[in-house]
């Protein structure tokens, strides 16, 4: 991808005092198995192009759906998010309901909704998803869901406290929701390959988006703007991205690795403190070992799928499987897997992907983990690690950037 700046996440810090409850209430909360014409109504904790785009999923997913309230670090990307939303989906967002700055997030769960959406930088994937279980919410949220082991065991947590107050909870691994991989992976789980002894997962692809500096960007402005590249913010992009991959994987396996080594590097990135690319190899239990590789280079060869290796065939786990005829099943992914939250706040029906989404993340953080630090990492290793991201220590003045302080903060493996 080329670097394009209408395409970043825009966000500048602008803290709104007005407070939220004094319109709490203003829409009537659905119950829970009430009838199809009901409204769903919706809060946006995000409002980047990846939040639009994922308001507008769960517009397109059901007629009665409204988006009613916005949150957002920064009040021009709210700006951009309501305009967008009132152009491509009808959305008329009244601007009470729309609040700016970092505490913004909570101001939206005082609002009476029937889900939020998290589509926030994954660093506070955590405090805010435990927040809305808290609030009593549903929720829908991008993946990943941590950056850290820390995070990753607050996630845990907060999903099962999902469970005990029968919230619905679904995360933005939509493979799980695109009828040709679910179909292409039940019939795998049903014999058709055999057992599976080896697997392979790939996102490489070309040098993602990046934000330059600006004049009046304090640091922390600067990096939610940049975030994908941004270790403390987005995970790395093994994590970010590559989780799609991996999630499929242990979906198809039915179980998480036991341990990962793996190497990456960092070559070609413009801004930020990440690898440009990484490969690791996982160790499932019944010695399955998994290649894992994702790159973000301009240039190369790129390759994003999944294949599973079988004792009586292989398949790519989206429509072929060898010696049989191909799966062709229609469906966006991105639709459905708002469609089947709003199908089981509907029916009552209780549904929780936290598990699932949690443990793919943390498959993709202990590959970073032996990656910056080149050893090996088990499962109960990275599980118990006390590692928690934050911001950098260090000032991101034009004096700092030019004697590369950035670069000297970069991992390097077999360095304390």
């Amino acid at each position: 991808m080329e670097h394009r700046k209408n395409r970043s996440l825009s966000r500048r810090e602008f803290v709104k005092t007005t407070a939220a409850a004094a319109v709490a209430g203003a829409f009537p909360h659905v119950a829970r198995g009430q009838a199809s014409d009901k409204p769903i109504r919706v809060g946006l904790i995000g409002c980047g192009g990846r939040g639009t785009g994922a308001a507008q999923d769960a517009v397109a997913a059901d007629p009665n759906v409204r988006i009613v309230a916005l949150a957002d670090v920064f009040k021009d990307r709210i700006e951009s998010c309501r305009s967008t939303l009132k152009d491509k989906a009808r959305q008329d967002i009244d601007e009470k309901l729309c609040f700016t700055g970092l505490d913004a997030y909570q101001k939206v769960l005082e609002v009476d909704l029937d889900y939020v959406i998290l589509a926030t930088p994954p660093y506070y994937r955590p405090e805010q998803f435990t927040a809305a279980i808290a609030a009593g919410k549903h929720v829908f949220m991008e993946k990943p869901v941590a950056v850290d082991p820390v995070g990753v065991r607050t996630m845990l947590a907060a999903g099962q406290e999902a469970d005990r107050k029968g919230l619905c909870v679904v995360a933005g691994t939509q493979r799980r929701h695109q009828p040709q991989y679910i179909e292409t992976i039940k019939r795998i789980h049903d014999g058709a390959i055999g057992e599976i002894r080896a697997a392979q997962c790939y996102w490489n692809m070309g040098q993602l988006w990046y934000r330059k500096r600006e004049p009046g960007w304090s640091d922390l402005d600067w990096m939610i703007r940049d975030w994908v590249n941004w270790t403390w913010l987005s995970g790395d992009h093994i994590v970010e991205q590559h989780v799609h991959n991996i999630d499929v994987i242990n979906w198809v396996l039915g179980k998480h690795p036991t341990e990962v080594v793996a190497m990456g590097a960092r070559h070609r990135r413009v801004t930020g403190d990440q690898y440009d690319c990484f490969a690791a190899d996982f160790t499932y239990p019944d010695h399955v070992h998994v290649l894992s590789m994702c790159r973000q280079i301009n240039g190369c060869a790129n390759e994003v799928s999944e294949r599973v290796i079988g004792t009586k065939g292989v398949s790519n786990c989206n429509g072929w499987i060898s010696g049989q005829p191909p799966i062709e099943i229609k469906g966006n992914p991105y639709v459905l897997e708002h469609k089947d939250l709003i199908d089981a706040i509907r029916a009552g029906k209780h549904l929780n992907e936290t598990q699932n989404v949690t443990h793919s993340t943390m498959c993709a953080i202990m590959a970073r983990m032996s990656a910056y630090t080149g050893q090996k990492v088990t499962w109960d290793e990275a599980m118990k690690s006390d590692l928690r991201l934050g911001p950098p220590d260090y000032e991101l003045t034009e004096e700092n950037i030019a004697a590369g302080v950035i670069k000297a903060h970069v991992k390097v493996p077999g360095k304390p």
